[in-house]
């Protein structure tokens, strides 16, 4: 039966890829399908490497659904669960040691897996290195995860990050890996599959998506790519379920900017407003707000120095076309709770700056005006603070 294209779209990881559509944008380009074909040889075989492990950090919604899918694919590569909380570690023997993913009225269990429970009380602590290490926890929680494992990754290790917003990287290198010549390789990820947690060790498959894979070399060419990344990507890109395949390093970028525009546009908004995404249509005050903050983006996204000289750039992130994708996914997902809504009222930290902030900061090295940016993330922080404040019961004194 064909899969309707709304039913792999999800507002909360990728989902611009139906509004592309519906523009006539083409999400993976013939380039990104030669270029999976072309370096995504030996595919289970794991020749040139020490070892075939697959480490997964962040046991959230799309971690289980890839370590699920991992252990679904014939000759599939031993995994290991990093958990950092030792309740997760009792609840884990106390369910059966497993992974169930429920897709329509089928339930699926996988088991074999190993699990490593790390952090600072953690005793004894492993030595064994970690050659592929897969990292799935909110952008504000990846830099202490891959820290606590920080000194088990090698020159010759792959991570894959694959993370709401942008600019996680380049904090990763400044804070834990400073040296280019010990830094462990990259990958970087997008994925828009529907998922839902239901439990610690369950979910919800409610969406079948894509997924969008970047190796980062680091020499000037295709050549430098290391062993433990090609096989990453030839593990991954045989998983059917996952639907992944392989994209040069801006194409990816494009589309994860295409991608940050419409969050930093409907995120925020539905939080300064406590609405749904569809409340955020046909209202003129409303779309007056949504116009001012998309020309701004606009301007810095055209004007990044990464981006001149690329085709159809100015096309392709002018106001008027990302005003359609914002529109196109408020629509589509119009009865969504968006995440970032979701995890202010569950008084959780949000991933604003590695959207808004990330676009901000990106303006200021440009010397560019970004006050609607700055505003947006103010009131998201301060909505926090408030209903933080509510939930306290707080009470002021002079």
């Amino acid at each position: 039966m064909q899969r309707s294209i709304l039913s792999s779209y999800t507002f909360d990881s990728g989902h611009f890829f139906v509004a592309l559509r519906k523009l006539g944008g083409r999400p993976f380009s013939s380039c990104a399908a030669r270029h999976e074909q072309n370096h995504g040889q030996g595919r289970a075989s794991g020749e040139g490497i020490a070892s075939t492990r697959i480490h997964i950090l962040g046991i959230g919604s799309i971690g289980k659904l890839i370590a699920h899918s991992l252990k679904g694919i014939p000759s599939s590569p031993p995994v290991t669960l990093v958990l950092h909380k030792p309740y997760l570690a009792d609840l884990w023997e106390r369910q059966g040691q497993k992974i169930v993913i429920k897709t329509g009225r089928d339930r699926h269990a996988k088991t074999g897996f190993e699990v490593e429970l790390v952090g600072r009380m953690t005793q004894p602590r492993s030595s064994r290195t970690i050659h592929h290490l897969v990292v799935t926890t909110k952008a504000h929680a990846t830099i202490p995860a891959i820290a606590a494992v920080r000194d088990r990754l090698r020159p010759e290790s792959t991570i894959l990050l694959l993370q709401s917003g942008m600019g996680l990287l380049e904090e990763i290198n400044e804070k834990l890996f400073p040296d280019p010549e010990t830094r462990p390789n990259y990958m970087l990820g997008a994925i828009t599959h529907v998922v839902f947690p239901l439990g610690a060790f369950q979910a919800v498959h409610t969406g079948f998506g894509t997924t969008a894979l970047c190796m980062l070399s680091k020499g000037p060419s295709t050549e430098h790519w290391a062993p433990a990344s090609r096989y990453l990507m030839s593990t991954l890109t045989r998983i059917p379920v996952l639907a992944a395949v392989g994209f040069p390093e801006l194409n990816l970028k494009q589309l994860q900017l295409e991608r940050l525009a419409v969050n930093a546009v409907i995120y925020p908004l539905t939080v300064m407003f406590n609405c749904y995404n569809g409340d955020l249509l046909h209202n003129f005050a409303i779309s007056n707000v949504m116009h001012l903050l998309i020309s701004e983006i606009s301007l810095i996204l055209r004007s990044l120095p990464e981006l001149r000289g690329l085709p159809n750039v100015n096309n392709r992130f002018s106001p008027n076309r990302l005003r359609e994708l914002v529109l196109a996914v408020a629509s589509t997902m119009s009865q969504n709770v968006s995440s970032m809504l979701r995890d202010v009222k569950a008084g959780r930290e949000t991933e604003i700056d590695y959207i808004n902030g990330y676009i901000a900061k990106r303006a200021r090295e440009l010397g560019l005006e970004c006050g609607m940016n700055d505003m947006v993330i103010q009131m998201v922080k301060g909505k926090q603070q408030l209903l933080a404040r509510q939930r306290e019961d707080y009470v002021a004194f002079q």
